[in-house]
């Protein structure tokens, strides 16, 4: 009988490349992203239920795949991993701090296991931002910074190393080629901030 989490990888490689999903910037099949994912939840403390929503992390977001066929297919307890670590915005909805504020308070309200998974996703995401995109990376590098405050109850050797990547790139954006000022970057936290206090 094929395990959950083989049936797992292979539903989200049919998922991903019946779109023709593939990574951004290095134009591989996108299904090498959740591979490396679980790949670095299996080697902290996991479930069976935590490789497989590894591997189907992104299926509701990024493909026609939905909740309700993920727990038809693996189970409510997946399910609910792959609800967790599903974006709560649109893209359409409001603008990039709105959308990336809403998503974290999503994530905060998430169960360990889940935040485990998003580190996973976190780190493996950022092996490749600085190196593609150090444009982009600005932005992105402060929303992970803040998204890890959200995510300590995850595994605390994830979170470290997440926390050791971020601050290393975003030291690398100061110095030169790059020669990002501090300020920008204390300027760019604080939008996020501010954007996310209740109003008055």
């Amino acid at each position: 009988m094929t395990t959950l989490v083989e049936r797992a990888r292979l539903f989200a490689g049919k998922a991903h490349a019946g779109i023709n999903q593939r990574r951004k910037y290095t134009d591989d099949p996108y299904i090498v992203h959740p591979r490396a994912v679980a790949e670095i939840v299996s080697r902290v403390p996991h479930t069976e239920a935590m490789l497989a929503a590894a591997w189907l992390h992104d299926t509701v977001e990024d493909t026609p795949a939905t909740l309700h066929d993920i727990e038809r297919e693996f189970g409510l307890e997946v399910a609910m991993l792959v609800g967790m670590l599903t974006n709560a915005s649109q893209p359409d909805e409001g603008d990039r701090i709105q959308r990336k504020n809403l998503d974290r308070r999503h994530t905060a309200q998430a169960s360990p296991q889940a935040k485990t998974i998003k580190l996973a996703d976190l780190i493996d995401n950022l092996d490749e931002i600085l190196e593609y995109d150090a444009d982009f990376a600005k932005t992105y590098l402060i929303e992970k910074r803040l998204q890890l405050e959200v995510l300590k109850e995850g595994n605390k050797t994830l979170w470290k190393r997440a926390r050791k990547i971020i601050d290393q790139a975003l030291d690398s954006l100061h110095q030169p080629p790059y020669n990002v000022p501090a300020q920008w970057f204390r300027d760019t936290e604080r939008a996020y901030l501010n954007a996310d206090r209740p109003h008055s």
